[in-house]
């Protein structure tokens, strides 16, 4: 039963320390793992490597004044588990111990090194770097705790006290200092704040002052280039205001001519349906006289008719007569306005370029007249008796053919006192 082979299991937190035969003279370490052992020719220690936490407690040691003070560290350890050499000597220092053993073994250490430091040192030193003081027990206790196979991987002062008043004097007069200090900066800081105010509020009285000039002057410049301004747009207005007058009156000479223009042509079209509807009532009456049958009945009728057509002619032609003169007085009187309100020059140049549409209208105007005048011995008399050799018309239509041989020779006339030929330009339009 001794020669049965067992075989041994460990966690990642332990390491195996095997020994005896087969091993050439020392332990084998196995760290995490697992081994094949013979029980009764080999031994198995087991080695916990977990991290420990310690509390060190110094009460009452004496400082390098002679104070007692108590002071309370907290260290982390653990056996080096990566280290041959170092496994090597914890199984040598504790294989076969328990947990709680190794723990108060590096407790005691640990307590020895931290009053060793606190011996060293002044309370003034302790309490106020305790960083200098926690990497001399870090340091002191590594060295030692290194030979036993355990690391120490960290160590922090937690607290510092003493039981005679020694560190609430320290911080009275601490407090002491820092109120007197506190004292001396608000009065400092009171004069020079005063000191400041002074400067700004000098400051400010000549930033207002260069302000208020520098107003005064903006304002000055502001009203000239106003009034300046002001100038120069009345001054455009004023010529805006003349050439749009100008341009008006001259867009009214244009309408009022384009206006003429088309009566123009209106009343040479009238004349031509008149000359037609004449013409076509001459051809109707010869044919008509030409009947022998109804020579006399035709003769009557004539007279009624002309008698008839006569005083039609003459309300239309005292209509007309009228009509014109009103167009032609309130013509005149703008005429005469606008060449009142225009330059002599204008009007002479106007006049010289529609000089021979003027003449036609005008003497448009004059043919009703003059129509009125040759037809007017005709309304005033009682009686015609007319007497024919036999050739051309007879009856009334000799009388009409010699109103129209009046009314022809019109347009020769007016040629030779004006230059201007009627007929030609109502053919054109």
């Amino acid at each position: 039963m001794c020669f049965n082979i067992g075989i041994v299991v460990c966690g990642p937190n332990e390491a195996l320390v095997i020994s005896g035969m087969f091993q050439g003279g020392k332990p084998t370490f196995i760290n995490g793992g697992r081994a094949i052992v013979c029980p009764c020719i080999q031994t198995v220690q087991r080695i916990p490597l977990n991290t420990m936490t310690l509390e060190v407690h110094s009460p009452r040691v004496y400082t390098s004044q002679g104070v007692p003070i108590s002071v309370v560290g907290t260290a982390q350890v653990k056996i080096n588990g990566s280290s041959e050499e170092m496994l090597g000597y914890a199984a040598e220092q504790f294989g076969g111990k328990p947990v709680d053993q190794i723990l108060n073994i590096c407790l005691e250490t640990m307590e020895g090194h931290q009053r060793a430091i606190m011996g060293n040192m002044s309370v003034e030193e302790i309490y106020r770097d305790r960083k200098t003081f926690s990497k001399k027990v870090f340091e002191v206790a590594s060295v030692d705790l290194h030979n036993m196979g355990i690391a120490v991987i960290s160590y922090t002062l937690k607290d510092v006290r003493d039981e005679v008043g020694y560190l609430a004097s320290l911080g009275q007069a601490r407090t002491a200092q820092v109120k007197r200090d506190a004292l001396i900066g608000e009065a400092e800081a009171k004069k020079e704040s005063t000191i400041a105010e002074a400067l700004a509020e000098e400051q400010r009285m000549e930033s207002k002052l260069v302000n208020d000039t520098e107003i005064a002057r903006s304002k000055r410049d502001f009203e000239l280039k106003k009034a300046v301004y002001d100038t120069e747009v009345n001054t455009a207005k004023a010529e805006a205001e003349m050439a749009y007058s100008l341009q008006a009156a001259k867009v009214q000479a244009k309408i009022k001519e384009e206006e003429m223009q088309v009566k123009v042509v209106e009343r040479m079209q009238n004349i031509a349906i008149q000359e037609q509807e004449i013409m076509r009532r001459e051809k109707e009456l010869d044919s008509k006289v030409r009947k022998p049958a109804e020579a006399e009945k035709y003769r009557l009728e004539k007279i009624a008719e002309a008698e008839r057509q006569k005083v039609v002619l003459e309300a239309e032609a005292e209509a007309e007569a009228t009509a014109l003169r009103g167009e032609a007085e309130a013509y005149a009187i703008e005429v005469k306005a606008k060449a009142e309100a225009e330059q002599m020059a204008k009007k002479a140049d106007a006049w010289k370029e529609y000089k021979e549409a003027a003449l036609v209208d005008m003497m448009l105007k004059v043919l009703p007249k003059v129509a009125a005048e040759v037809a007017g011995p005709l309304s005033e008399t009682n009686k015609i008796t007319m007497v024919a050799t036999g050739d051309g018309p007879i009856g009334a239509s000799r009388v009409t053919n010699e109103v129209l041989d009046i009314m022809g020779s019109l347009p020769d006339t007016v040629k030779k006192m004006t230059g201007v030929d009627i007929t030609t330009r109502m053919a054109r339009a």
